[in-house]
């Protein structure tokens, strides 16, 4: 019979698609990893990962596990939450996918909160596309995400959780930064760092711009990161201007390394919502965890605001 734990290593392999990756998710040595892939594979007498390179594919007949195997484990963590819940006890893993820069400074502030209250719940965060959350959700391989995207499925569930604000940032040094103002046809002369395409912040900037008649090939994009800090370093640097969170550019902002710049009648915002898949049965961490996070809506916006302001920058 085959064991939980070697289910596990399957599924985190099959998740990453990557056994170094599979080794470092579950604490294990890669070649652990591979030994018991390779096991599996000669006790049932199937091949279930096209090997090349450093990736694996999942083979056809691995897809066709995967799904039983999620449920299993599913099946095995609803138990041990059973045993949990006759003692009291609150605890496991709580897995949330998270496709957004402003999800990455404001779940932890949500996660250490909640954790105070169950110190035996383990938060693992998986930063991944906005399409990445929304496939997982629906795949029900991920209970929970985090995206500035709204997720609309009958089957998914996703409700605001955090107002965004995206300012546009110029060097310490530059023309604008001293008058602080600039209008949106200004920005055409400006070599300009992107986020790439399929970004939440891009793709709110882009909206609102369209409103001015500025489309994508009209401006100067010097460079496309996928990292927002890596973008506000760029910044610094005078590589040139972009667009990111208030949440990325506040220690910038609060050093004097960059400048925030206000376009003319334009003012970016963006919800950041939190999702669920209806018909994947919650633990009871993951239930309160849900629960948690509705009823913070609130104190967690003033919260982070109250942090920037009180880290030097105004809102």
């Amino acid at each position: 019979m085959i064991e939980l734990s070697t289910l596990r290593v399957f599924l985190a392999a099959a998740e990453e698609k990557n056994f170094s990756s599979a080794a470092k998710r579950l604490h294990m040595s890669q070649s652990a990893v591979s030994q018991n892939i390779q096991s599996m594979e000669k006790a049932y007498g199937v091949e279930l990962f096209i090997r090349g390179g450093r990736a694996v594919e999942i083979s056809e007949a691995g897809q066709s596990i995967l799904p039983m195997a999620r449920e299993v484990l599913r099946a095995a963590r609803m138990l041990e939450d059973g045993f949990q819940e006759i003692h009291h006890q609150i605890g496991g893993e709580l897995l949330i996918g998270c496709s957004t820069s402003a999800g990455k400074y404001l779940l932890p502030v949500l996660l250490s909160t909640f954790q105070q209250e169950y110190p035996a719940v383990h938060p693992r965060v998986k930063v991944m596309g906005r399409d990445g959350v929304y496939e997982k959700l629906l795949n029900q391989s991920l209970p929970i995400g985090v995206s500035s995207k709204y997720l609309e499925h009958r089957d998914v569930e996703c409700l605001p959780l955090f107002d965004d604000r995206i300012y546009l940032i110029v060097s310490s040094n530059h023309p604008w930064a001293a008058y602080g103002k600039a209008t949106p046809d200004d920005l055409l002369d400006q070599p300009i760092i992107m986020r790439e395409e399929m970004s939440g912040t891009c793709d709110t900037v882009m909206q609102s711009l369209k409103n001015f008649g500025i489309t994508p090939d009209m401006l100067n994009v010097t460079m496309e990161l996928g990292n927002p800090e890596a973008i506000e370093m760029a910044v610094e640097r005078g590589v040139g201007i972009a667009f990111v969170s208030e949440m990325v550019a506040a220690r910038g902002l609060a050093f004097g390394r960059i400048k925030k710049v206000e376009l003319q009648g334009l003012e970016l915002r963006r919800s950041v919502y939190i999702a669920r898949n209806l018909n994947h049965p919650f633990t009871r961490a993951q239930t309160l965890f849900w629960d948690f996070a509705q009823s913070q809506r609130e104190q967690l916006n003033t919260e982070i605001w109250d942090s920037l302001v009180n880290f030097g920058v105004t809102v």
